[in-house]
């Protein structure tokens, strides 16, 4: 036995040593060579695996031709080595930043990937070895981690063995081996939030930097997650600033007056707002006030309308400002009073069915918000 190995390895090193006169065939045993890649948040996780075949061993591949547990693979430097998760060379798996395995953390790296099967209960071995061929050189020292997982049976057999990703979301995802009718499943996790705001700190000390839509895209994504306020808050300030060219940008300055709402400095959110107003476009300064309607703020709304009409009197868009903002203040006299206004001056049949429901809702002394 020890013999046939040997000559097997030979052969194959001899093969590689000799490559650039090889003509292109498939790797031994007629195994595919494969690889799966998945973005988990910002988290770029790559296997590379080998694909044996089932052929016809049916029932034979799970505790036979992948023993369980460790044994001895009668070659190399290992006396008791797990499967090498795949076929031939070794299996691996690199993560581009630091993840989690079924809750334990595994720092940014590649690693060598294997199994030692076990009916009930798979431990999964990730080791700092990426480079040994199979696992014939197998070194327990060498383990970053292990963790536990439970195989699960599938309905339907699986040919030739693959990973496969699922139940992805933008912190985790599964990672599954299977082949035959077992699968052997586990949990990938990430912090999603810490990678982004590490990487939009890197970014904007590129030529990305150079502009301010760069920063207010890193504060805003902060504002709408509720996180990291005050870094936040430094990013709106070079967004705003004539540095970068968006100190006459109505939504940079939107932007930082949130920030300072969410971080509880109202007042100077206003003066902003204040400053900023004349800035913006007519559908700019509506769709400010409306997002104020929505954060409950009726009183400030109707403020921010009644400018937008100062500016761009007699516009639809305007008169239904202040119709949607007088009724938000429950004056809807007035608010009847623009709608009406505002009905013979509908851009289409779909807006002017809208203000008619409007025009009803308000005759009967309902908010049309």
């Amino acid at each position: 036995m020890k013999q046939f190995i040997l000559l097997i390895l030979i052969s194959s090193v001899l093969s590689n040593s000799n490559a650039q006169l090889s003509l292109t065939m498939l790797p031994s045993g007629g195994n595919k060579k494969a690889s799966v890649s998945e973005q988990i948040g910002l988290t770029q996780v790559n296997i590379h695996y080998d694909r044996p075949g089932v052929k016809g061993r049916e029932g034979k591949i799970w505790g036979q031709l992948v023993p369980v547990g460790f044994t001895d693979p009668e070659f190399g430097s290992s006396k008791s080595s797990p499967w090498r998760a795949g076929a031939n060379e070794n299996t691996t798996i690199e993560f581009s930043t630091d993840v989690k395995i079924e809750g334990q953390v595994l720092p940014a790296g590649k690693y060598g990937f294997f199994i030692a099967y076990d009916p009930n209960e798979c431990t999964l071995i990730f080791s700092k070895n990426a480079g040994s061929w199979g696992h014939y050189f197998y070194n327990e020292k060498e383990d970053a981690l292990r963790v536990k997982v439970k195989p699960q049976a599938l309905d339907k057999s699986v040919e030739w063995l693959k990973y496969e990703f699922s139940q992805q979301t933008e912190n985790s995802a599964q990672v599954s081996l299977q082949w035959e009718k077992m699968a052997i499943p586990f949990k990938v996790e990430v912090d999603y939030i810490s990678t982004q705001l590490a990487s939009f700190r890197q970014e904007l000390r590129t030529d990305r930097g150079f502009f301010w839509l760069s920063w207010n895209q890193a504060a805003n994504w902060c504002l709408q997650r509720n996180t990291n306020l005050e870094e936040a808050l430094l990013w709106s300030d070079s967004a705003t600033s004539t540095g970068f060219g968006g100190d006459r940008v109505f939504n940079a300055w939107v932007t930082k007056a949130k920030i300072l709402e969410k971080l509880g400095r109202k007042d100077e959110a206003a003066a902003i707002m204040k400053k900023a107003i004349p800035l913006g476009g007519m559908t700019d300064i509506h769709q400010y006030g409306r997002q104020l309607l929505s954060l409950k703020q009726p009183k400030e709304a109707l403020d921010v309308f009644k400018m937008n009409f100062d500016k761009n009197p007699n516009q639809f868009t305007t008169l239904m400002g202040l119709a949607r903002g007088y009724s938000a203040n429950g004056d809807y006299k007035n608010a009847l009073k623009y709608a009406n206004q505002a009905l013979p001056l509908a851009p289409d049949e779909q807006n002017k069915k809208a203000v008619q429901g409007m025009i009803g809702k308000l005759k009967e002394g309902k908010d049309v918000n």
